[in-house]
């Protein structure tokens, strides 16, 4: 049984403490994977500056590039979201009760090698996937 979303277009929020390697990576997957067929938000609870630049490098090497600024997920995001991934945002992700929530607990990509930030972006790669599959997007 699928878990789909009611609106033709879903809309998916992922967040990560920084908005500049895990929720990057996720939404640059995601938005290549599902096209126009998901709206693709991306936020951190306390922004970096930039995007760290290994995950920039890894992103590069599948043709994939990311969102030139971190910035701030807020209460509109989280409203207007129907299913919020957070991947070590913990409490400071606001809560909305008819949301969906799922919290994937993925390493921080910062100051890896490259190799590891191979692996993190393949294990949030398979993550997405299985998500987009549950929604019914393919």
């Amino acid at each position: 049984m699928t878990d789909q979303i009611p609106n033709a277009r879903p809309t998916i929020l992922v967040a990560c403490r920084k908005n500049a390697g895990r929720s990057q990576a996720a939404a640059s997957i995601m938005r290549h994977l599902a096209g126009d067929k998901v709206l693709v938000l991306s936020g951190g609870s306390e922004p970096a500056g930039k995007v760290h630049e290994e995950v920039r490098q890894v992103l590069a090497e599948r043709g994939l590039g990311v969102e030139e600024v971190p910035k701030a997920f807020d209460e509109a995001m989280v409203k207007s979201a129907d299913v919020v991934v957070t991947m070590g945002c913990g409490e400071e992700c606001p809560y909305f009760p008819g949301k969906r929530y799922l919290d994937w607990e993925v390493e921080d990509p910062h100051n890896q090698s490259v190799e590891k930030v191979r692996a993190i972006v393949d294990d949030i790669e398979q993550r997405v996937r299985s998500l987009l599959s549950e929604l019914g997007i393919s």
